[in-house]
């Protein structure tokens, strides 16, 4: 942090927290390991860097903290679950920090984005890879299902979105005088936010259901 600063002559404003990675597979073929470094990545780092950011930004009298969360920050879906747990950490870590620096010039801010057209794919079937056995698994012949939609070239599911759809949630969340709490992006997370609000659980659970196995 002290050698980035050097940059920006001791002053940092705006910090957008986007360092994650997804790991794919049912919870119970999790090793210690695959979970140990799936939170180091998304939730850990991110913490140690915003606590990093804080001091800065209280000397300097105000700034804007952007985490990049989920639509898997509010709902779940099957194998995705340690990806699911550390997006609803930094949920939580989140709000927790919007109530400590209640009163002064901080402000922070979720991102909560569905699919979006990146190499986060790409990245989670690695990971998929190193950490899950397929075929000792009993979900054996749904992973196999599940590696067709990580291989697929292009969008592999509706209402994707280029990566600069995130761009003016961002932007506002920095450059309005009263940032919103969460930032919705991609028709998926406005209706499953939605869904969350009114249906039941088992209700939920039966649509959540229908979507991971689409």
């Amino acid at each position: 942090m002290k050698a980035s600063l050097e940059y920006s002559e001791g002053s940092l404003y705006g910090l957008f927290n986007n360092g994650a990675y997804g790991q794919a597979g049912a919870v119970e073929d999790l090793t210690r390991e695959a979970i140990s470094l799936q939170f180091e990545t998304n939730v850990v780092g991110t913490m140690e860097l915003t606590n990093l950011a804080i001091p800065v930004m209280r000397q300097n009298d105000g700034g804007r903290i952007i985490f990049n969360s989920s639509i898997l920050g509010f709902i779940a879906l099957k194998f995705r679950g340690a990806y699911t747990a550390s997006k609803y950490a930094i949920e939580g870590f989140a709000d927790t920090l919007r109530l400590e620096l209640r009163g002064t010039n901080i402000a922070t801010s979720l991102i909560e984005p569905g699919p979006i057209a990146t190499k986060f794919r790409v990245n989670s079937y690695k990971m998929y890879q190193k950490y899950i056995d397929r075929d000792s698994s009993r979900f054996r012949q749904e992973y196999l299902n599940s590696e067709k939609r990580l291989l697929k070239k292009g969008a592999a599911v509706p209402f994707t979105l280029p990566a600069s759809a995130i761009t003016p949630k961002v932007i506002h969340a920095l450059e309005s005088r009263r940032p919103k709490p969460r930032y919705y992006v991609t028709k998926p997370t406005y209706t499953l936010g939605y869904m969350k609000r009114i249906l039941s659980n088992r209700q939920l659970d039966k649509l959540l259901l229908k979507v991971s196995d689409s």
